[in-house]
């Protein structure tokens, strides 16, 4: 039986809707809670990753397998959130696994230079546009903060440029302009998808600004994606005054073998990479044109240090190697794109008639409690935030895992019958939920 078979007896309002999926959800995890209150003892929230986060507590997992996984308290979900988009290749993907046995069965830590690394970025040079030379970190958070640091140190300038509700890690986080986790760095502000002010702006900085970094589409503010025309005029404002533009594809280098650049035709100077690219291992990389990544050349008098313990480490290299050659090629880019397309479609389809909307580009996808055209981020409603909650507690009740925030990034495994499951997940959502998303309206 469904969780939602008695939705419209529960459906009189958003406060009463949330507060019994709050408590169907607690009665069903009880060692969920138990983990949860344990760390709370240790942890301040009782976690260490704030994604992960939400009341009454999060759902802890145990095990997982393709593109499914099993929590503490035995409930089997659909993975549909992918770890982010770092889950490309699902859990047991065996010949990363065997990748990574491989390598630590050599030996751990070896404080050294490797074969590996030289062979993961012959892949990642040959792939995107951008990039003639290519350093790795850990994260994508690292990859943009030295990719920073290249712009900075190759134009003698200090401003970075950023976009209002942009997201490029856990310290360049951009929802507010004043945010005390950010590193303290000089900064300019623009609108996503307005090609008019970004071009003013950034002329307006003239030789002041050292870079723009950008998303070509957002992906922790709602899978939004960039026109053309947007990225284009970041292009030329930056070619007329020198600015290194950085394109933030830590996510959306799933999107085609070459990432959003080659596939909308916008090539930056600079690129970040990171989640899937070491088959789930910890991973980053920044790269770009020759003179600007020469910064680092340590053949050269001058250039500027760039350290990181695990940058090189051994199963990173390994996994990233099999991953990028071996099973990340361009027709299962492809591939994996169109099913997300096909998926879009389908859910949109199944919730036309309430506001309720999915946006993304192929395997990444949001979604959001508004009509209209969504083309920036905005101020979501205290109505559209209950909602977004609901639809998540929701969801979880019919084992389908997703991000809190509404957000699904395909795996590999995932299959046609997986996303179909998804789409009369969504259906049974609107028309249970009807009541509740007419109420709300939804915001033009």
């Amino acid at each position: 039986m469904s969780p939602l078979d008695h939705a419209p007896l529960r459906n009189s309002d958003l406060d009463a809707a949330l507060a019994e999926a709050h408590a169907a959800y607690a009665a069903a995890r009880p060692r969920s809670a138990e983990i949860h209150a344990r760390a709370r003892e240790l942890l301040p929230g009782g976690n260490t990753r704030s994604v992960l986060f939400y009341t009454p507590f999060p759902t802890a997992m145990v095990r997982g397998e393709g593109c499914r996984l099993w929590d503490a308290d035995g409930h089997e979900y659909l993975d549909l959130l992918g770890e982010y988009t770092a889950g490309l290749f699902g859990h047991s993907e065996q010949r990363i696994l065997d990748a990574v046995r491989g390598a630590l069965e050599r030996g751990i830590n070896l404080a050294s230079v490797g074969e590996a690394e030289a062979r993961l970025a012959g892949l990642i040079v040959g792939r995107f546009p951008s990039i003639e030379l290519v350093r790795f970190t850990n994260s994508g958070t690292e990859a943009n903060l030295m990719a920073l640091a290249a712009a900075r140190g190759f134009t003698g300038r200090v401003k970075t440029m950023v976009m209002r509700g942009g997201y490029h890690g856990g310290v360049l986080t951009f929802a507010s302009e004043r945010n005390p986790v950010n590193v303290p760095i000089p900064l300019a502000f623009t609108d996503y998808n307005d090609p008019e002010a970004a071009m003013r702006d950034i002329l307006a900085e003239g030789e002041e600004l050292a870079a723009v970094l950008v998303e070509p589409m957002l992906g922790s503010g709602g899978c939004i994606p960039a026109s053309r025309e947007f990225l284009q005029a970041l292009r030329d404002a930056t070619r007329q005054t020198g600015a290194v533009l950085i394109f933030d594809e830590v996510m959306t280098s799933r999107h085609g073998r070459g990432g959003l650049q080659e596939r909308l035709g916008v090539i930056p100077d600079m690129t970040t990479l990171g989640k899937y690219m070491a088959g789930g291992m910890s991973f980053g990389a920044f790269g770009g044109r020759a003179d600007i990544m020469s910064v680092f050349d340590g053949h050269r008098p001058g250039t500027l240090p760039h350290a990181g313990t695990f940058n090189n480490n051994v199963w990173s290299m390994a996994a990233g190697c099999v991953a990028m050659g071996e099973i990340f090629d361009s027709p299962t880019a492809e591939a994996l794109f169109a099913r997300g397309e096909a998926l879009r479609t389908a859910l949109n389809a199944a919730c036309a008639g309430v506001p309720m909307q999915f946006t993304g580009h192929g395997s990444m996808l949001n979604v959001h409690f508004r009509r209209g055209p969504i083309t920036g981020p905005y101020a979501a409603t205290e109505a559209e935030n209950k909602l977004r909650e609901l639809f998540f507690f929701d969801m979880l009740g019919m084992g389908i895992y997703l991000a809190r925030r509404g957000m699904a990034a395909l795996s590999l495994p995932v299959t046609e019958a997986d996303c179909a499951r998804y789409v009369a997940a969504v259906e049974e959502f609107a028309a249970a939920r009807q009541p509740l998303l007419a109420e709300a309206g939804g915001a033009a």
